[in-house]
Parts: structure tokens; C-alpha cells; sequence
């Protein structure tokens, strides 16, 4: 496996086969789990394009399983960023921490996508 992040909230890593394992850690982490749980099994039941697929969630070792999602852009347009993030509102979620770190570009589909919602708010409307 190759590690993407490793920081205090979380450890981040891709398979070979290119599944993200991510497992929480630090302060909250059983609550941030449980949102991101939440709020990819929303995103899911609405068919959201551009989100990661929960594949796999343990609640015991905070750890979730999600397809890939393409790369992490290295640069992208603040418009452009916040426009990716407002579609997310048609599904019925806000990601409430909406920063160019968790948006990444996937190339078979030249689509920029969402990632990393363990902040995220599934509005009251759904």
C-alpha cells in the first residue's frame, strides 16, 4: 500500500488495486467516522457522480474502505472550487470544509471530484 496522509486525524493509503483505506484517528474520530459513514451512504442513495463509493466501513478499527477517486489537483481555480462544491448541494450535502485539498481530478472522465467528508452536512431538505 502506498500512504497518501498521515496526520493526527487520519491515515490515508491506497491498495495496489487502487482502493483508499482511511482510517481515523485523534480527536473525534469515532464521531468522523460515523459522518463520513453517514454521509457517503447519502451521496450513494442519491447517485452522486463524483464522490468515492463507501465499498467497506469498521466501526471498530475507524476504518472505511471507498473506491478511487482520481488524484489530488495540485492547482485549481477558486471559482472553479467552489462551483464543484456547490454541486454537492443538489445531492442534499454541504462539505462544510471546502478547501482545494479535497478535490481531485479523475482522468477517465476528465471530472473533478469530491473527497473527505467527515465534516460534511447532509442538508434538511433530504
Amino acid at each position: 500500500m502506498i500512504s497518501l496522509k498521515d496526520t493526527l486525524r487520519s491515515l490515508v493509503r491506497v491498495g495496489y488495486d487502487g482502493k483508499v483505506f482511511k482510517t481515523f484517528r485523534g480527536p473525534q474520530a469515532s464521531e468522523r467516522f460515523s459522518n463520513e459513514v453517514l454521509v457517503l451512504r447519502h451521496l450513494e442513495k442519491y447517485h452522486c457522480p463524483f464522490v468515492p463509493r463507501l465499498l467497506h466501513s469498521d466501526s471498530e478499527q475507524l476504518l472505511i474502505v471507498t473506491t478511487n477517486c482520481g488524484q489530488r489537483v495540485e492547482f485549481i481555480d477558486p471559482k472553479r472550487a467552489a462551483e464543484v462544491f456547490d454541486e454537492l448541494k443538489v445531492y442534499g450535502v454541504r462539505h462544510d470544509d471546502a478547501e482545494p485539498r479535497n478535490i481531485t481530478y479523475r482522468i477517465a472522465d476528465g471530472r473533478f471530484c469530491v473527497i473527505d467528508f467527515e465534516f460534511a452536512t447532509i442538508l434538511p431538505h433530504f
